[in-house]
């Protein structure tokens, strides 16, 4: 067992917890355990000062417009820090509207602008005359294969940097571009919400890989027994999105 713990941050899950992120916490927390790693989750409140230097992976989740325009100011205030962290390799998973709150500004549907921190080349405008982009999503990464879930956003996201993954069923960034989320440095940007990383397990831990290269501690994972999380993915495939299933299959079966 490792003696030096990996610090995970959630940052302000008393604003920006509207979709559970809690359960992605729990899930990263016992992912490691399970492999004989100690674990402290730090919960940075609005009411404290982020210390970036204490941290090894960053969770910012999602929250409503008010939320997240306080949050916002929050984040703006320490973004020098955040900013030279993330530079140097700190690994962020921001979800919803904290993926949006990494970009230069994200628009509300009457216009105005809620300014970022400006961690990536990214805007999120407000589209008044276009549908909410809502409903069950597939996305496609190289890295992870195939990522399921939720999203439920009207704004539309366009960055210049690679995608998280490709759209194979759903919306994703925009709606119209095929992609879905962000990845850049150690970023992993997202609109997949809710229970993101308790359906994807391939996804915890490459994030986790990503945290634990951060802290110079043992990277190489060992398998857990994820076959309950495999058949809860293909339930949910079959039933919601049928299409997407032969995509599973063909991933089981790869190496």
């Amino acid at each position: 067992m490792s003696r030096k713990a990996l610090c995970i941050a959630h940052l302000y899950p008393d604003l920006l917890n509207l979709y559970a992120d809690r359960g992605n916490i729990a899930v990263l927390r016992r992912r490691l355990e399970w492999r004989g790693y100690e674990v402290e989750v730090a919960r940075v409140t609005h009411s404290e000062v982020p210390d970036f230097s204490r941290y090894h992976l960053v969770l910012l989740g999602g929250g409503s417009d008010r939320e997240q325009a306080i949050v916002a100011e929050k984040l703006r205030a320490c973004a020098p820090a955040f900013r030279s962290a993330v530079q140097d390799g700190l690994p962020v998973l921001a979800i919803c509207g904290g993926y949006q709150l990494l970009g230069e500004y994200y628009q509300l549907p009457s216009g105005e602008k809620v300014h970022g921190i400006g961690l990536v080349e990214m805007v999120t405008e407000a589209s008044p005359d276009g549908p909410r982009l809502i409903g069950n999503i597939a996305v496609w990464s190289d890295e992870v294969g195939v990522i399921v879930g939720f999203e439920n956003h009207g704004g539309r996201t366009r960055h210049g940097h690679r995608p998280l993954g490709r759209v194979v069923y759903g919306h994703g960034n925009d709606g119209v571009s095929g992609h879905e989320g962000l990845r850049h440095l150690n970023i992993w940007g997202t609109y997949v919400h809710g229970p993101l990383l308790p359906k994807n397990p391939a996804l915890a831990d490459a994030v986790l890989r990503d945290a634990l290269a951060y802290a110079h501690l043992p990277d190489h994972l060992e398998p857990l027994d994820d076959r309950l999380e495999r058949e809860a993915r293909a339930a949910f495939v079959s039933l919601r999105m049928n299409e997407v299933a032969p995509m599973l299959k063909e991933e089981a079966g790869s190496p």
